[in-house]
Parts: structure tokens; sequence; C-alpha cells
């Protein structure tokens, strides 16, 4: 299989989030002597790096048709990836922990497009199972979600609450747009009578009362009685 290699080396070091990334110790093909190398492992592929950050990969192993076991060697937590055939080469890793050992064993089992497919196949006859019994008898619900309750009885009714009293709003209310804003609710007590308006004001008027006056009529005679009180202001002024 040909591999374009400036093509492998940009997926090696994209910004794509990897499946597994970290330090393993790797050994050589023709010697025992183990190497410590940066694998990055995207999708079915297991990029090496001389370290961490290096941006071209030594080397890549394609994870179709392996199988990932756990080995004897010289180096603890040692595991090999082993591919069918005579002439196949066994890579063997060994990881730093035994954590991390078990996370590289385990995502490198699930990486080939084997494993997707077997899961593929699992996922859809699950799906037929399931889409063949709808029209069937429900499903027993499993132990760990409770069972349906029977029938909860009715409680006895309960008196209703009184209505929470209204809040007593204050003279002035926050300023809009500088100018402050009179409160219009009421601000009375529940069950009392609402205070009386406040009398209005009124002129002498000698034909009759205001409210149908004309406005010159109107603007006459308050006029009167702001001269005669501006009058009186006048006179005490004067007076020693």
């Amino acid at each position: 299989m040909k591999l374009n290699e400036r093509s492998l080396a940009f997926y090696a070091t994209c910004d794509a989030p990897v499946d597994n990334a970290g330090f393993l110790y790797k050994k050589g093909g023709r010697h025992a002597a183990y190497h410590r190398r940066w694998f990055v492992l995207r999708g079915n592929m297991l990029f090496y790096f001389e370290d961490a950050a290096s941006r071209e990969p030594v080397g890549v192993i394609i994870l179709e048709g392996c199988t990932v076991e756990l080995v004897e060697a010289a180096e603890e937590f040692a595991f090999a990836v082993r591919f069918a055939g005579t002439r196949a080469r066994t890579y063997v890793l060994a990881a730093e922990s035994q954590a991390a050992m078990e996370g590289w064993v385990k995502a490198l089992s699930r990486a080939s497009f084997d494993y997707l497919r077997l899961v593929v196949r699992e996922l859809e006859q699950q799906l037929a199972a399931v889409r063949s019994g709808a029209g069937g008898p429900a499903l027993p619900l499993p132990q760990s979600l409770p069972q349906p309750l029977s029938p909860t009885p009715a409680l006895p009714s309960t008196p209703a609450l009184a209505p929470p009293l209204p809040r007593w709003p204050s003279a002035l209310q926050p300023k809009e747009n500088g100018c402050a804003v009179w409160s219009t609710e009421a601000t009375f007590r529940p069950g009392s009578e609402p205070p009386p308006p406040p009398p209005r004001r009124r002129a002498s008027a000698p034909h009759g009362p205001l409210d149908l006056a004309p406005f010159a009529r109107l603007h006459e005679c308050y006029g009167q009685e702001i001269r005669a009180l501006r009058g009186q202001w006048l006179s005490s002024r004067v007076q020693p």
C-alpha cells in the first residue's frame, strides 16, 4: 500500500483531537534495545515520533488485521501488536505504568475498521430486535429502575390560603430618564375603604361651576385669584 508521506505528516500533527497519546518504549526491529518514543493514535493509524515536540513522525503502524496481547519481555508493562502472516512484523511496546498499558491495549484493540464493523453489525441487530418487538408485550423494567407506583389516594382538601398582602410601595420609585416616577398602585390595606379623593379646588365663578366653562373664562377666574394673592404678598412686604 502506497502512502503519501506529506499527507501522513499533516494528519499526524494536525489540530484534530487524538484517540490516545503518550510515551511508550518501542523495541527495535533488529536490536533488543527499547527506545522511548512519543505515540499518537488517530483512527486506525498509530504514529510515533522522536519526542512530543517533533513535527514529523518517525514511522506509522496501520492497525488493520492485527491483535493486541500482553507479552513477557524485559520491560515491565509490555504488550505486542501482532499481524497475521509468516513474514508479518510484531511490534513490542511497553508502557510506563499499569494504567497506561491498559489504556493503550484497549484503545489499540478498538482502532481497526474490523472492530468498528463488528460494533455496527451488533447495533443493527439490536435495532432490528427492538423494531420487531415494538408491537409485542412490554419489556420488563430493569432492576435498577423503580417499578410503577400504585395510584396515590387523593389527599384531603385543605383550605385555601389567604392571598399575600400587597407590598406597600414607596412614595418615589426609581428614576426613569432622570425623572422620578410616582407610583399609581393602591396604598390602602385589604378590607378597608379606599381614601376619598381630595376635593377639587374651585375658584369662585359668578355663573355656575367651572367644569363646563371655556378656557378663556377659566384663565380669567384663576388669574384673578393669583393677582389677589400676589397683592397680599406685596403688601405684607411693604409693611414694617
